[in-house]
């Protein structure tokens, strides 16, 4: 047997990163892929698996100690000469996880206990799943205090919601918070159905992907009250000066999609309404003075939404390559953490599929973000007198109430899409 000293992999560019549950202890016997511990930077949760199977002799760390790439973990007995597996985050099939956006600075109020600020509960023996555990931090539950109804004493998701709700045990249910409230809502269990005894049936476990974002998604509808304005951009011009754009610049292998130029637009509406380029933090709002935009690449594992950082400084050709590198990397499953940090504003493109319009859901902690769908001729009469063919883009403007109101809304709608109309208006 031989005693080998696991340490923490290439996490990407983070440094200090807190450990929020350990997964095992010592006398433990582990299997290759087994979560050993699990860290969370501002945006993305990650697990650290085991390289190879073993038994636990020593474990190092405790839950809140802070991380780096190569800070020892525990000690793990195997036998000897067994090949040891490169450790990664764990993702679905080795992908590393996409963002899951802060949650709101201010506390939510349900009936937990939640450790003090600074502290970190340590959960590690509750049996729960990684996407039950992340839905307790996120309503700031204490798992400890949830009674399990699942299989052997598991907590599931449905648990700590009714838990969260008031349910159980029975308290009164929480007054909604500052930060978007939604947890006390006195809503009705989800139903138990047996489909099979309706016909055949196949059951598919979702991507780990999809478990992480449906969770953010589900936080941001009910916590962020939403609003979409829904307009239209004359890109006619646009169109014809792209489509001659990339015949030019067919050889030097360069191509510009629309959603290039849409990211410049964000940029120039960023700046000309600063309050859409901010986040709340409690009471009071964050204005950003950079610009990063992200933009929702479809994988086929779910959607993620790496970011063009600094888009305010790069051109759209420029923004254009960035898009592909970072899109084929999402495919690949890929993307570092830090490529999926930091934005400020997020377009959500179906230009690709089709639609006309839809309600994209923010992504918090930004305050608002663009749904665009596939462009479409359509006569028009601008000055109510002749009427003409136009290339016209849909838009869905979805924006957080609680920081903008629909006359801001209306304008930063009609200014992105005058801007789309007419690029020039950008360098003036």
């Amino acid at each position: 047997m031989a005693i080998q000293e696991i340490k923490v992999p290439d996490i990407g560019d983070f440094t200090d990163v807190p450990i929020i549950e350990i997964h095992v202890q010592a006398g433990d016997s582990v299997q290759v892929e087994d979560p050993l511990i699990t860290v969370e930077s501002d945006k993305a949760s990650m697990d650290v698996p085991a390289p190879k199977a073993g038994t636990v002799k020593e474990v190092k760390v405790k839950v809140g100690d802070s991380v780096s790439e190569g800070s020892s973990i525990l000690l793990l007995e195997s036998a000897a000469g067994a090949g040891v597996k490169a450790a990664a985050p764990a993702g679905e099939e080795g992908q590393k996880p996409p963002p899951a956006a802060a949650p709101s600075a201010a506390p939510s109020t349900t009936p937990s206990s939640a450790p003090p600020t600074g502290q970190i509960a340590d959960f590690s023996r509750v049996h729960a799943s990684p996407s039950a555990r992340r839905i307790a931090r996120e309503l700031e539950v204490d798992l400890n205090r949830v009674p399990p109804t699942g299989l052997k004493g598991r907590v599931t998701q449905e648990d700590i919601q009714n838990f969260a709700k008031g349910g159980t045990p029975a308290t009164q249910p929480a007054a909604a918070s500052s930060s978007g409230g939604g947890e006390g809502m006195d809503l009705l269990p989800w139903p138990k159905v047996d489909f099979s005894k309706f016909g055949p049936v196949e059951t598919k476990p979702l991507s780990r992907i999809k478990k992480i974002s449906g969770a953010n998604l589900h936080r941001n509808w009910v916590r962020i009250p939403h609003v979409t304005n829904h307009d239209e951009a004359d890109i006619t011009d646009l169109e014809a000066f792209r489509v001659q754009f990339n015949k030019e610049n067919e050889k030097a292998g360069i191509k510009v999609s629309m959603l290039a130029f849409m990211i410049k637009a964000a940029v120039a509406s960023l700046k000309q309404f600063p309050e859409f380029n901010a986040s709340l933090d409690g009471d009071n709002l964050i204005l950003k003075q950079y610009y990063h935009i992200g933009f929702a690449a479809d994988t086929p594992n779910g959607l993620v939404v790496p970011v063009i950082r600094d888009a305010d400084q790069k051109g759209v050709a420029e923004i254009a390559q960035e898009m592909g590198a970072l899109a084929k990397l999402a495919r690949d499953g890929k993307l570092k953490p830090d490529q999926m940090q930091g934005g400020c504003f997020t377009i959500s493109s179906l230009g690709g599929i089709g639609g006309i319009y839809f309600t994209p859901i923010i992504n918090a902690p930004e305050v608002a973000i663009m749904g665009v769908c596939r462009s479409y001729w359509k006569q028009v009469s601008p000055d109510g007198k002749q009427s003409a063919w136009r290339f016209m883009l849909p838009l869905s403007l979805s924006w957080d109430h609680r920081v903008i109101d629909g006359a801001a809304a209306a304008r930063f709608n009609v200014h992105f899409a005058n801007l789309l109309a007419d690029m020039r208006r950008i360098v003036m």
